[in-house]
């Protein structure tokens, strides 16, 4: 089981290398950066080590320790009791469904006092934390409670401003404590939600290498390299994650871990938010009352179903897509989502719009289109792959299996190219005005 480190198959300590600066960059063949953190474990337990994690760090005397109404019975009562002799322990319980800005200052003031704060929690929580104690310039450090999303050692927050959900800037904790025995507690759903969120390892990749190709978007393929063992272990092992089975919680843990280190080495979440997670953003701004509840991880999973139909579809056709220029038609985005967001979408899609030159440049681009397309299927997995993870950990494929409702998915599908930024299959597709006729059939199944 785990050893407090996260090892490669080849047994080397890859990540305690990073932590010392001592890793070399397989992609670049050059000493890596040293990673922002001055501790990350993935443990058995952590039940009676919490003073011993978090004595060196060296915190401060009054420390925050952060946790919703459900981490707090899991983990938070207990990690605030085990430091207790660092000096002020203040244990916070927080309420929130979502991370805004709002929700960020209110973190902000409710920890205000402390030199540092813990965060006891996964998603929403840690967003929280991790972006107010970043625009106060105060440390922070994390004990995950579920392998339910990637975000834990990314230095991004996702947090939502004026309606508009954005990527932004952050740090990393000082330490990453992954209690196993905690996480194979949780409830299944989260881990489910967690392998819904590096499934998209695939369209990603196919997406941001599409996006280098067209536009010349940086690239860097060092993220994929890292987990691409680990990643191999969790498809196998999926089935066990709906029955808290450790060796499969364990194996999630690495993979989300690897996915958001990745941020570290890139300065970006290309590598594992591309148009599966734009779609998942849309519904979280814009399902509205038709929202089900289900967590973001569960959206990417099916989302990421959906985007590898869609990059099947069109890069394994004998014939590359016939475009036309993509339209921006501020009017049509403001109308569509109101003043404020039109005008954030309509500056995002002008970013990667493509006119005509554009449009000509990619035509030569894929004149030989056998080549140029070569780099994008030799990283695209089946869609079946994905899918039978998901199914065999009782996860949803469908976005209908979670309640949301079919015109709402192809209004996510067609529409949500037109909030981020981000050059995708999904702007391929709507330039070459098969995206409509794609979204109806993907959600309603037809």
């Amino acid at each position: 089981m785990a050893d407090g480190s996260i090892r490669h198959a080849s047994g080397v300590p890859m990540l305690d290398q990073m932590l010392a600066g001592d890793w070399m960059n397989p992609e670049t063949g050059a000493r890596a950066p040293k990673l922002p953190f001055r501790d990350i474990r993935l443990m058995e337990t952590t039940d009676g080590a919490e003073e011993d994690l978090i004595g060196p760090l060296g915190l401060g005397r009054r420390i925050a320790v952060v946790s919703d109404a459900n981490t707090h019975d899991a983990l938070g009562e207990r990690v605030a009791k085990g430091i207790r002799k660092r000096g002020t322990i203040d244990d916070i319980v927080v309420s929130f469904e979502e991370a805004t800005i709002e929700a960020v200052r209110v973190v902000q003031e409710k920890t205000r006092h402390a030199d540092a704060v813990i965060a006891v929690g996964s998603g929403t929580l840690q967003d929280l934390v991790k972006y107010a104690t970043y625009l106060d310039g105060r440390r922070f450090v994390t004990f995950a409670t579920a392998a339910s999303m990637n975000g834990y050692t990314s230095v991004t927050a996702s947090i939502t401003e004026g309606g508009f959900k954005k990527s932004l800037k952050a740090h990393a904790p000082d330490a990453l404590f992954m209690d196993i025995e905690v996480a194979a507690k949780a409830p299944a759903f989260l881990a489910r939600s967690g392998l819904g969120d590096c499934l998209c390892r695939s369209t990603a990749q196919v997406d941001w290498r599409l996006s280098k190709a067209l536009l010349g978007t940086p690239y860097f393929e060092v993220p994929f390299l890292i987990q691409a063992e680990d990643e191999k272990r969790l498809l196998d092992a999926a089935g066990g994650l709906d029955k808290g089975d450790k060796v499969a919680i364990e194996a999630l843990y690495r993979v989300l871990t690897w996915a958001g280190l990745g941020t570290c080495f890139t300065g970006t979440s290309h590598h594992g938010s591309m148009s599966e997670h734009l779609i998942s953003h849309w519904i979280d701004m814009f399902a509205g009352t038709d929202h089900p509840g289900s967590l973001h991880g569960h959206q990417v999973g099916y989302a990421a179903l959906s985007m590898s139909r869609l990059q099947h579809e069109i890069l394994t056709a004998d014939r590359p897509p016939r475009l036309s220029p993509d339209r921006v038609n501020a009017a049509d985005l403001i109308a569509r989502y109101g003043e404020e967001i039109g005008a954030l979408a309509t500056s995002e899609m002008t970013g990667k719009a493509l006119d005509t030159a554009g449009v000509a440049k990619v035509e030569r681009l894929w004149a030989e289109w056998d080549v140029f397309r070569a780099p994008l299927l030799e990283v695209m997995a089946p869609t079946q792959t994905l899918e039978a993870a998901l199914i065999a950990c009782g996860g949803y494929t469908r976005a209908v299996d979670t309640g949301l409702p079919p015109p709402v998915y192809r209004e996510a599908l067609v529409r949500a190219r037109e909030i981020r930024n981000r050059f995708s299959i999904l702007d391929i597709a709507a330039m070459a005005g098969v995206l409509d006729g794609f979204a109806e059939r993907e959600a309603f199944n037809t």
